[in-house]
């Protein structure tokens, strides 16, 4: 069998399974403890090695093309407090985050991300920016090429930005999606639910080239039914699991041409994505942190011989710290309550 069919299989699979318990988790009501922590000041720090990385394949040339930017690690700064929150991302040079230069290039990377938190709605919003890639599979294209002594094809000007937003609903009010995503909620009882989410974005992917136009702009939308499950081990210890596969339509423009003229090419895709992850965490009143194992598949097939796939396997580590809010701040957001 090979590795595209089998996640194809698994896709259909986790797509009948996510809403099987979906619908079997709605309307289920136990009595569990989540405690709130809105009002409090969450400054966390998360540090992952999650790359975008990118994979064309043409069946019927039988080539393939694997781009990566030259990032090991990459570090988000996150501040949550009532019903906002924000993060920054960025490469964390001090880390060594871009190895080998000489022979992959630089890349660069930030991100920006907003969430808002409304009941059992979330709302998010993001913006992000990669440059500089490299060709992982430069002996592909030159033979005599040697891993560790030769550069790797690198396409240093070649830039990727995303403008996201999403939109999420928790169909179990005894579950709390924000403990395992967010940490502004202590969830204290094992339960699991749901979450339908909306994801849209728009994407452009540009060579960057000085003397013409290679450049594909996209805009994604996407359903998925994901579903979430938190046990929790013991007193101030969870294990929580998810499965998310998803089903969406891009819609893509491509531009390229020198000296003026420039050729369009419009295009329709169906998307299809498989996400999943394991995250070990521990939460108190004031100190949270934990570890995430994520894994995720998307692709889609430009003709009948031509795919597209861009695939992710990482981990996360994150620590936090709940604190009170200062006077002044408190006031602005709860103007007419009063003090103790």
């Amino acid at each position: 069998m090979s590795t595209g069919y089998f996640t194809k299989y698994i896709y259909h699979v986790s797509l009948v399974i996510c809403v099987f318990l979906g619908f079997k988790g709605i309307g289920q009501s136990d009595s569990i403890s989540i405690v709130n922590y809105s009002d409090k000041i969450i400054l966390k720090i998360n540090v992952d090695t999650k790359t975008d990385e990118y994979f064309y394949k043409n069946n019927e040339e039988n080539t393939r093309l694997h781009i990566k930017p030259n990032n090991r690690y990459r570090m988000f700064l996150s501040l949550d407090y009532e019903f906002i929150g924000v993060s920054v991302g960025f490469v964390p040079k001090f880390l060594g985050a871009n190895h080998d230069e000489d022979l992959k290039g630089a890349s660069s990377f930030t991100d920006y991300q907003f969430r808002f938190f409304l009941g059992r709605w979330v709302q998010g919003m993001s913006f992000g920016k990669i440059t500089g890639y490299y060709v992982q599979n430069t002996n592909d294209y030159f033979p005599n090429w040697t891993e560790g002594i030769d550069p790797y094809i690198q396409f240093n000007n070649l830039y990727s930005k995303t403008y996201g937003m999403s939109t999420s609903y928790v169909f179990n009010p005894d579950f709390s999606y924000r403990n395992i995503v967010y940490q502004n909620e202590w969830q204290k009882q094992s339960s699991g639910s749901i979450i339908g989410s909306l994801f849209y974005d728009y994407n452009i992917f540009d060579l960057g080239e000085a003397d013409g136009i290679n450049r594909d702009k996209f805009f994604n939308i996407r359903l998925s039914p994901s579903y979430y499950y938190t046990y929790v081990l013991h007193q101030n210890w969870f294990l929580s699991g998810n499965l998310s596969p998803s089903l969406g339509l891009r819609f893509s423009k491509s531009e390229s041409g020198t000296d003026g003229i420039i050729t369009v090419e419009n295009n329709t895709y169906i998307t299809r994505q498989l996400a999943a992850g394991l995250n070990l965490g521990f939460s108190s009143e004031k100190v949270i942190y934990g570890l995430n194992i994520n894994f995720s598949a998307d692709w889609y097939n430009e003709d009948d011989a031509s795919r597209t796939e861009n695939d992710k396997f990482y981990g996360l580590v994150y620590f936090g710290y709940r604190f009170d809010s200062p006077r002044p701040v408190a006031k602005l957001f709860h103007p007419k309550k009063k003090d103790n």
